[in-house]
């Protein structure tokens, strides 16, 4: 197995060095030129194992240069004694279909933390093969949860310095306490005067610009990224859908004999991408929903096959979909185009110059089989919110209750009840004043006044994690306009 960019696949690299590079030269982002499927038997075989083993032979697929030893020394590492009660995924089932996948029982409370607290292990380990001894300095824009669990997992780290960018009125509360509070020698943090599409934007200029690449290179450093952009960060994502998957078949086989369907709160497409990199490696996955707030750039490219960004953009209280330039998306117009590079090129290259792009008919079609999109702004998330608490005393944060009233769009407009799982991404005392004022319509005097309010009117425990943060040390106060990115970066590298 090679990587190749979806730009030009031309391009071919190893497993580590899509890793250690992140993105390739010309922009486009790596994806593999093969992909693995699995056999009856191989999930057979996986139903029998924890989430270290699965996550050791889903990943084994990808990781073609890897050891076998190394790649248990990066697994382990991930996952032993990181997550709750040593289970990464849990899945939850609150009615006869719904099946919650809470992916945010680790250290930042976030889905991002299954992905970012393996990256580092993954990371080091490629650039050890292809770097040449080289620091490496891991940029990241974030919409809220990547860059605290970016941070969490590379403090730290031997030879690599990380810097998070995130929008300084796009994040809440928590997640900016989180950031700026950060531990760690080489850990870097800046809020930027703009929204998370002016970060991430920046922060693909500053990756491509050959003067920086060369000014870095002096000084011995070199440039990775800990966002979904690289392949490392997006193939530990596929595992929790396999995993999932090998859950409900542990559970009840009959139930999922018809296959059942994913919903995804979605921004950046990564984490939907993931769940459609499972279907193809053998997941019986029939419908891939995805879950859009008032941002709902997807939605309409979904059922129009336009994608256009040129439009209002709302700050709301999933703030880590407030997301209008959706990166991951290159790689599923790639696989939707029949690998078709110089497609893929020019609508990317037509988004960049004129924000918007239209697929042809074809890919449109493709996409409408694997595929349904809906929205719902944020009167109709805080009455999910509610609605399920109400009802199944079932507790979720602003990005989960995106996703389930999604899925009862779907349902209504489908009629298709078959079990489906839906991505739980984030803790809901996270979002605490919105989750608080969903199911009492009560306000808490403070962040962290508001956290042990919402624990006392819903009998839920405050994970230990965000207890934590009420006495930490804000250590970054820095905040830049979205054109003073780079000096930011050369500030904190002192170059």
């Amino acid at each position: 197995m090679n990587y190749v960019s979806t730009r030009d696949k031309s391009v071919k690299v190893s497993a580590a060095k899509a890793i250690a590079q992140g993105i390739s030269t010309e922009g486009g982002l790596f994806v593999p030129d093969t992909f693995p499927t699995l056999s009856v038997a191989d999930f057979e075989a996986l139903i029998k194992m924890n989430y270290i083993e699965r996550a050791k032979f889903v990943l084994s697929q990808f990781l073609n240069d890897f050891s076998e030893d190394e790649v248990d020394y990066c697994v382990k590492g991930a996952y032993t004694g990181s997550f709750d009660n040593e289970q990464p995924a849990p899945i939850s089932l609150i009615n006869k279909n719904a099946n919650i996948l809470e992916l945010w029982h680790g250290p930042t409370c976030a889905f991002k933390d299954l992905a970012l607290q393996l990256l580092p292990y993954l990371l080091t380990t490629s650039a050890k093969k292809v770097n040449d001894g080289k620091k490496t300095v891991i940029l990241v824009a974030t919409s809220g949860d990547t860059g605290k669990a970016a941070l969490e997992g590379f403090k730290d780290v031997p030879d690599t310095e990380i810097l998070v960018f995130y929008p300084s009125e796009g994040v809440s509360p928590m997640q900016k306490l989180q950031m700026d509070s950060q531990k760690g020698e080489n850990v870097h943090v800046c809020a930027i005067k703009g929204n998370f599409d002016d970060a991430q934007t920046g922060v693909k200029k500053i990756f491509t610009d050959n003067a920086v690449k060369e000014k870095l290179a002096e000084n011995n450093m070199l440039f990775s990224s800990a966002n979904s952009i690289n392949w490392g960060r997006l193939a530990p994502q596929i595992v929790y859908y396999v995993s999932a998957y090998c859950d409900l078949l542990e559970r009840e086989p009959e139930c999922v004999k018809d296959g059942f369907n994913i919903v995804v709160p979605t921004g950046n497409f990564g984490n939907i991408l993931a769940a459609y990199y499972a279907k193809k490696m053998g997941v019986p996955v029939n419908r891939l929903i995805c879950a859009s707030n008032a941002n709902n750039v997807l939605t309409d490219f979904i059922k129009t096959g336009t994608y256009d960004r040129n439009r209002n953009f709302y700050t709301t209280i999933s703030p880590s979909m407030d997301i209008l330039i959706s990166s991951n998306l290159e790689r599923m117009l790639f696989e939707l185009s029949g690998n078709n590079d110089k497609e893929v090129a020019a609508l990317q290259d037509s988004l960049s110059k004129n924000g918007t792009f239209t697929v042809s008919d074809e890919i449109k079609t493709k996409m409408g089989e694997l595929f349904w999109a809906g929205c719902c702004d944020d009167k109709a998330t805080l009455e999910t919110i509610g609605k399920y608490f109400d009802e199944y005393s079932y507790l979720c944060d602003t990005h989960t209750a995106v996703a389930m009233n999604v899925y009862e769009q779907y349902v209504n407009t489908t009629g298709d009840d078959r079990p489906t799982v839906i991505a739980s991404t984030a803790s809901p005392y996270k979002f605490a004043k919105s989750v608080l004022s969903a199911v009492s319509g009560k306000t808490g005097d403070s962040e962290f006044d508001t956290v042990r309010v919402l624990s006392e009117e819903t009998n839920t425990e405050i994970p230990e994690p965000i207890k934590a943060l009420e006495n930490a040390k804000v250590r970054f106060k820095e905040l830049c306009e979205k054109d003073d990115m780079l000096s930011a970066v050369y500030g904190a590298l002192g170059i």
